[in-house]
């Protein structure tokens, strides 16, 4: 297997963690019968050019289908997040009624539906009919296809290059990062921005945050590894910034390769900050491993002995990263009876793999639990605020990212 940028031969593993279905293919109760897909999950590093990434084993269609369950809007956290980023993208390149804004994977609206209260001509391009439908129910113009270099002449040679373009969390889920980068130069105006949020590899080798690995995310990035990607086709990273957002994410910004605005420090210093960390240095991916596997235990370890203890453990989350971690780690309704999710969309299923039960959150005043286990960390501090209440009955969270800890 090749490198998906640079086409160096990959001989170098990063992480593997065995087999395991699509994280967000949640299933039926009829399915529950039916064979079930895994596929390997393994992560190679690119020696040359430094990005991570997948081995190549499932395509896109087969991940993000017309009843794709993940719906941005769930989060309050992520909504407010979103409303930010418009007001002050909004501001920073002065959009008005004459602009024109593109975001890639609108999912269900959550972001523009801000353009379009402010009356910022938008167009949304998402491929999953499910969120689609739910856009266009605010009001949002959508394009229901995948994005590339295809799908970019030809919105193009209509007239619809954009002001500015949005990508949040799309840039690591491509399989053809370059013909999808390239895609985002056709697309933009002379004088235009793109603007990119991923999850910063930095920060998943710092925090231990082995569970953002899931076949949905082919690349795993760093500020090093985009500059060279956007710099083959003739585009420029000139700002980024550090979000919190899913565990430590980046906000580049980029324009063509020929614009008057100047590139700033921050560029340049946290390009700085990877190297020194040692994301150019090989000995910093190979030895990854065995901090997923001592999680992995730590987890086990943990159920086990609240089941010897007759002490009940329920999760909080049908998150992609809870998937991960609960079939690496062998996880079941054993130790794990059921999870909880806001997203009516998840309610009634079964998290893949594991075939835990997916609950609305009311549950767990049911249950009473001992333990609430949040799966999506990023958000943990907005759960304990809902679901402060597991306290009136002793109750207390816990998450296993990056090491098991119970919080009072």
């Amino acid at each position: 297997m090749n490198c998906r940028h640079c086409k160096t031969p990959l001989t170098h593993t990063f992480l593997d963690l065995g087999f395991a279905p699509p994280s967000n293919a949640y299933l039926t109760a009829e399915q529950l019968t039916q064979p079930e897909t895994k596929f390997p999950l393994k992560l190679y590093v690119c020696d040359h050019c430094w990005l991570v990434q997948t081995e190549d084993v499932t395509a896109a269609d087969k991940l993000f289908t017309n009843d794709y369950a993940y719906f941005s809007s769930v989060s309050q956290g992520w909504l407010s997040h979103a409303e930010r980023y418009c007001h002050q993208i909004t501001q920073r390149l002065q959009l008005d009624q004459n602009s024109f804004v593109i975001e890639v994977a609108a999912n269900d609206g959550y972001l523009l539906k801000n353009f379009v209260a402010a009356a910022i001509p938008c167009l949304g391009i998402e491929p999953t009919d499910s969120t689609a439908d739910h856009a266009e129910k605010l009001g949002i113009p959508i394009l229901r296809e995948f994005f590339g270099q295809q799908l970019a002449q030809q919105l193009s040679s209509q007239g619809k290059q954009a002001d500015l373009i949005i990508g949040n969390n799309v840039y690591a889920h491509v399989p053809d990062i370059n013909d999808f980068t390239v895609g985002l130069k056709t697309l933009l105006k002379s004088e235009g921005t793109i603007t990119l949020e991923f999850p910063h590899l930095l920060q998943l080798i710092q925090q231990r945050q082995f569970d953002t690995v899931y076949h949905e995310h082919f690349s795993y990035l760093s500020l090093t590894t985009v500059c060279q990607i956007f710099d083959s086709v003739g585009l420029r990273i000139f700002d980024v910034e550090t979000l919190p957002t899913h565990g430590g994410s980046l906000r580049i910004y980029a324009c063509h390769d020929g614009d008057k605005r100047s590139t700033h420090f921050a560029v340049r210093k946290l390009l700085e900050e990877e190297k020194t960390f040692g994301l150019t240095s090989l000995h910093t991916y190979t030895g990854f491993q065995c901090y997923a596997d001592h999680i992995k235990q730590a987890l086990l370890d943990f159920l086990t002995e609240q089941k010897h203890l007759n002490k009940s453990v329920v999760a909080y989350g049908a998150a992609a990263k809870g998937n991960t971690l609960l079939n690496y780690a062998g996880a079941s309704t054993d130790l794990l009876p059921l999870v909880v999710d806001a997203a009516a969309s998840k309610q009634g299923k079964f998290l893949p793999g594991s075939h835990i039960p997916i609950l609305a959150p009311d549950q767990i005043t049911l249950e009473k639990p001992d333990f609430v286990l949040i799966l999506p960390w990023n958000i943990a501090d907005e759960v304990m605020q809902q679901q402060g209440h597991i306290r009136q009955w002793g109750g207390k969270f816990v998450t296993a990212i990056p090491q098991l800890k119970v919080l009072p």
